[in-house]
């Protein structure tokens, strides 16, 4: 009988000789697994998710059908032999089964009375339907007939045996599936019905003939009658699954690494199929969709195995079990309440009646959505099942990114025509009319069109475009490459490295193997999978619950180290500020030049000028412009800090690129298209990341640096008049030298104090430099002599420390962060331009911030590479002890989370230092 009020026992390893133990029975309140290690997660390890499940249930008195667990390591070792089971557990799952038989007081095949068991996978994580299962083993010509005149239910006995042949036939021998669902529709038109459940038992024992000899006529041999035999070939088969093809997927998918293998499961199989009292379920014991504690889930009648998740039948609502079997579903809702009390999370449950008697197979923490993700964590705290700290913990960043971006809506996707696949940059979906220009697709976004932005690969120049798009495709780049770092900035869907499309902007239009797309065709695109789909498909946008905004409040108040955003927009900044952030770390001042066709023209005649007068007047088109965004960002940040960058990438990037823009900037200047073009051809750099970029400009060209600081500071002063709090930090890029940044500080600094002095204000303002390249870092002590601040770019100081260029990198830098068991070499643990190079780039970094304090102690110090938005890098910012992580706006609340984890695992490690003590 079961008892709720029984807890779930655990106790210590076992030491000695016991700990090579690799097979652990279960059954009757006892569970050897339960003494395997001494936490949850070892025992995982071991026992996988399915079996240490079953222990838990076990030892806690729940109605757990007897059986025994074949342990990870020997799944390991089965790999290690060349696929071979080892004796010793051949010998040991003798013996529990041995144990099995003797509980159940039945022999695994006996002609007259025989047991019946299932052997099902179970890895320390979840991968759901990607290994096998087979039920029923033990079933042969002669236990059949023995299990029907025991049961007294001929129907019964050969549906349980024909599920066995086909399971087994296709699972352990590799036979084809399809042949035998063929036979099995065919008999239903045969006899005239429609469900498995109305076929006789003359027709399913017909059908059972017709497999056996599918089998003989596949496999030149009978289909196995010894249930050793069978055993056998059942537990190698869950364990080959191990390395099936979309096993193997799922893994890299879902960077699934540090798994050994599976554990297989061998458990007395009870039936659901036996008639109209019996019945199988599967059951959340919470709304996996939206999180509402409410017990979810569906069940058939007269039913086995996979029916309800197979989709043969249409299931029933677990509601009306209430009403079928009352006795049953007040049982279920006792087993609910319990295992996630214990488990103090949404469980995913498995269950069977047979004969009115409940039995549970299966407990495992349940998948939900990302809204429920939230509800599930902040009404376990409510509930006072979980701590503030321990609901931060459980959530993943890939949690709150789902919650943001447009998603494909599935029944949408099922049948739509699959043209390509890329590298998934950034997560989400859209649609749209495809346009490879980004001139054009501005003015088809001013018209109202949805377009997607498609191209070789993407540039500043084409900012405008790229923002006008509902999502980004290019044949090359990482997830780290120009558009995938901008669209990551916007939310906006990005499929990059789709090397599959073949552009001709000649055409306009792009050839995907035998298909032509043609400009104004729709597509979609499937951001979270690198999916490239023909046609206009639906999309949803899932909502943000208030679940997640009262989870990142309880974020805010534990982490200690600041939030802010990269932004270069009003717009943007007003948006990054909803996401919670505290101010603008990295302001890109050259982005403000591609908004308009005047702003374009401007920044190009001051790049072709030919003296110093002629740049002056071009400047001074451009100053009303930035002064205007700069007005319009202060104002959206009302107070907080706003870190601005001066002008940062080589000239030639803002030049004309074809024949029309250098018309029109002839028109505009005056000056002749070739004169034009060779100054543009002058302007060309073999190597223009190492170029006449950053500072180097305003070393050389100082009137930049001057209208920039200009714009800043007056519109600085204009938000200030107006009441509101002002707090402009300038950085000049890519210092390498003391010296060279005190000649600019010096400059700005002349001149923001002549600007504030005759506007009669009181503005404080700071100035500081971004340290992007490794010297700087190793004369941090030398530089904080002159900046105020310091903020390291870690996208350049990655790309120079490791000599990886992060546009070039995609071609080979999966092979090096790809495990050997993936077809890599395991150099890298993860793509150093998504998750900080600790050991090497973050070596500087540390280095960077003790030497420049060591100088300057109030040394404010942040990062605005793209690192500061991701969960490992984040944590280590806390660790070397910076002020802020700056990231994409849509990145803010995943570092806002990563800040609170960072501080809770601190207080951990402080907690146990003082323990020790």
């Amino acid at each position: 009988m079961f008892k709720q009020s029984k807890k779930i026992k655990k106790s210590a390893a076992p030491a000695g000789k016991k700990a090579a133990k690799r097979v652990f029975f279960f059954g009757s309140t006892k569970a050897e697994g339960m003494a395997t290690a001494k936490t949850d997660k070892e025992r995982r390890m071991i026992l996988g998710g399915k079996g240490a499940g079953l222990a838990d249930m076990t030892a806690a008195g729940l109605p757990v059908p007897p059986g025994f667990t074949i342990s990870v390591p020997c799944c390991e070792q089965y790999y290690q032999s060349g696929r071979k089971l080892a004796d010793p557990t051949k010998k040991e799952i003798l013996e529990n089964l041995a144990k099995v038989e003797k509980l159940m007081g039945k022999k695994l095949g006996d002609a007259t009375d025989p047991l019946l068991v299932s052997v099902r996978s179970g890895a320390a994580r979840s991968m759901p339907g990607m290994m096998e299962t087979i039920l029923n083993l033990g079933l042969n010509d002669k236990s059949v007939e023995g299990l029907a005149a025991k049961t007294g239910n001929t129907r019964f006995a050969y549906d349980a045996y024909r599920r066995f042949i086909q399971m087994y036939s296709t699972t352990a021998m590799g036979l084809s599936k399809e042949p035998m669902e063929h036979m099995l529709k065919a008999m239903k038109e045969k006899l005239g019905v429609k469900t498995d459940p109305e076929i006789s038992a003359d027709g399913l024992k017909e059908l059972c003939g017709q497999f056996k000899q599918f089998y003989r006529d596949n496999k030149g041999a009978e289909f196995p009658q010894d249930p050793t035999e069978q055993l056998w070939g059942a537990v190698m088969a869950v364990f080959g699954s191990w390395e099936a093809d979309k096993a193997v997927k799922y893994r890299q998918v879902e960077k699934i690494s540090d798994l050994k293998g599976t554990a297989v499961n061998v458990q007395t199989m009870v039936f659901g199929n036996k008639g109209e009292n019996s019945g199988t379920g599967v059951c959340f014991t919470r709304d996996p969709n939206t999180g509402e504690d409410i017990f979810y889930g569906d069940y058939l009648i007269n039913a086995q195995g996979e029916d309800v998740v197979a989709g043969i039948r249409t299931p029933l609502k677990l509601s009306t079990l209430d009403t079928q079997m009352p006795a049953v579903y007040k049982q279920l809702c006792g087993v609910r309440k319990q295992l996630e009390n214990h488990y103090r999370d949404m469980q995913d449950l498995e269950f069977t009646v047979e004969d009115g008697k409940l039995y549970m197979l299966q407990c495992r923490t349940g998948k939900r959505s990302p809204a429920a993700v939230f509800q599930i964590a902040v009404d376990l705290v409510k509930q006072k099942l979980l701590t503030k700290a321990e609901a931060i913990n459980r959530i993943n960043p890939e949690d709150i990114e789902r919650l943001f971006y447009p998603q494909l809506d599935a029944a949408s996707a099922k049948n739509a025509p699959k043209l390509a696949s890329g590298i998934n940059a950034v997560p989400g979906a859209a649609t749209g009319k495809v346009v490879f220009t980004a001139a054009e697709a501005e003015e088809m976004e001013k018209n109202g069109e949805k377009i997607l932005l498609v191209r070789k690969e993407t540039s500043p120049e084409d900012v405008g475009g790229m923002h006008a798009a509902q999502g980004i495709l290019t044949a090359t780049g990482g997830k780290t490459s120009h558009a995938a770092v901008v669209a990551r900035g916007w939310g906006k869907c990005c499929i990059v490295g789709c090397e599959a499309i073949d552009i001709n902007y000649e055409t306009k239009s792009m050839r995907i193997g035998e298909t032509v797309i043609n400009q104004g065709d729709y597509l979609t695109l499937d951001g979270n999978t690198g999916a490239v789909y023909a046609g206009q498909l639906e999309l949803k946008q899932p909502a943000q619950p208030e679940a997640y905004k009262t989870l990142l409040g309880w974020c805010d108040d534990l982490r200690t180290i600041k939030v802010r955003t990269n932004a270069d927009t009003p717009y943007d900044a007003e948006n990054a500020v909803r996401m919670g952030a505290e101010g603008i770390g990295l302001c890109r001042t050259e982005h403000m030049f591609f908004d308009t066709e005047a702003r374009r023209l401007a920044i190009q005649e001051m790049i072709v000028a030919e003296n110093v007068e002629t740049r002056k007047a071009a400047l001074a088109k451009l100053l009303p412009f930035q002064r205007d965004d700069f007005v319009g960002i202060f104002k959206a940040m009302a107070g907080k800090p706003v870190t601005i960058r001066l002008i940062d990438p080589p000239l030639h990037e803002f030049t004309p690129k074809d024949d029309a823009g250098f018309q029109k900037l002839s028109e505009v200047t005056g000056m002749a298209i070739d004169k034009i073009k060779h100054r543009c051809e002058q302007l060309h750099e073999s190597n223009p990341m190492l170029g006449h970029r950053g500072c180097r400009l305003c070393i050389t060209y100082p009137e930049i640096l001057d209208m920039q600081v200009t714009a800043i500071i007056e519109a600085a002063i204009t938000v200030a008049k107006s009441g509101l709090k002002v707090l402009p930090e300038i950085m000049i890029p890519l210092t390498i030298d003391q010296k060279e940044l005190k000649i600019l500080v010096d400059r700005s600094r002349a001149l923001a104090n002549s600007l504030i002095k005759a506007a009669g204000s009181k503005l404080k303002y700071m100035l500081g430099t971004m340290i992007e390249i490794p010297r700087a870092a190793l004369l941090a002590d030398k530089i904080a002599e002159v900046a105020e601040f310091f903020s390291f770019g870690t996208n350049d100081l990655t790309q120079m420390t490791l000599g990886l260029s992060r546009d070039d990198a995609g071609r080979f830098l999966p092979t090096y962060v790809a495990s050997e068991k993936d077809g890599g070499m395991g150099i890298f643990k993860s793509d150093p331009f998504q998750s900080l190079d600790q050991e090497g780039v973050g070596m500087l970094v540390k280095m960077g911030i003790q030497k420049g304090r060591s100088t300057r102690p109030d040394l404010k110090v942040g990062i605005c590479g793209e690192h500061g938005g991701e969960s490992a890098s984040v944590k280590f910012c806390h660790s070397v002890g910076m002020n802020y992580v700056s990231c994409s706006p849509y990145r803010v609340p995943i570092a806002r989370l990563a800040a609170a984890q960072a501080a809770i695992d601190d207080s951990a490690g402080a907690k146990k230092v003082s323990k020790k003590k």
